[in-house]
């Protein structure tokens, strides 16, 4: 009954994407009110963007923030994983821009 996409486990991918780093860009300065939307993140403003910077996050984390972004209104510019995470060859493709 349940496929290989229905069951934990390695072969779904799981782990594959658990700690890593991101740093998204947006265009902007942020101002304290949009900062608590990222309580999550390290935030600097440094204009004319601002770095929201996470630690530790997989993908559903990752797209949830992005989600936020989106919904708030805000430019996104760039989001970028970071060297050293956890993901490798396996990890998030390459970095998006818009």
């Amino acid at each position: 009954m349940g496929t290989a996409e229905e069951r934990p486990g390695p072969e779904r991918g799981e782990a594959r994407t658990a700690g890593e780093e991101f740093e998204i860009r947006i265009k902007g300065r942020v101002g304290e009110a949009f900062r608590t939307a990222f309580a999550e993140l390290a935030v600097t403003v440094n204009p004319p963007e601002t770095i929201l910077h996470g630690a530790g996050l997989d993908q559903a984390a990752l797209y949830g923030i992005l989600d936020r972004i989106q919904a708030l209104g805000l430019e996104l510019v760039e989001v970028r994983r970071l060297p050293g995470g956890r993901g490798g060859a396996n990890g998030p493709g390459p970095a998006r821009r818009t």
